[in-house]
């Protein structure tokens, strides 16, 4: 029984993880749901066996059940509804808005998706030959609070 649930929280992961990763907004909030009601499966595997008795010294323990369980998966459940329904009203005013549920894609991310070969990208983020040379003389340089490097407020240097 433990095995079949652990393979259904996997099951449900696995699903709300792939639907997580679409583009429309309704596939993205079914994800979250299938996520949030893989993890209270989870936690309810995690609990053991129903009617195991939780850690009680010395006493005779009954049909205990551990509260702990129980009281994650309810909290589980209420984060996952109020997600849920914000991203619901979310979704609905984007919709009103676009008449579609796609997410678009950044034009930052465009652009770089656009650059063809790693040589550009190391071109953008190498330092010049000057900037390398001027780092190693930045530890020998005098501090900020030095006589002469204050500023005033009109952006001038202030004479000593």
């Amino acid at each position: 029984m433990i095995v079949s649930l652990a393979v259904a929280a996997a099951v449900l992961f696995a699903t709300g993880t792939y639907l997580l990763l679409q583009r429309q907004l309704s596939r993205i909030i079914l994800g979250l749901a299938l996520l949030g009601h893989g993890s209270v499966v989870a936690l309810l595997v995690a609990g053991g066996r129903t009617g195991d008795p939780p850690l009680v010294d010395g006493e005779p323990t009954g049909t205990y059940s551990d509260p702990l369980v129980q009281a994650m998966a309810l909290t589980a459940i209420v984060i996952t509804f109020a997600v849920i329904v914000f991203l619901l009203a979310l979704a609905s005013r984007s919709w009103e808005l676009t008449g579609d549920d796609a997410v678009e894609d950044d034009t930052e991310d465009r652009r770089v998706a656009a650059l063809t070969g790693i040589e550009e990208l190391e071109e953008t983020f190498e330092p010049a030959a000057d900037e390398r040379e001027g780092l190693d003389d930045d530890a020998d340089a005098a501090p900020d609070d030095a006589p002469g490097s204050a500023l005033d407020p009109a952006g001038g240097a202030v004479a000593p």
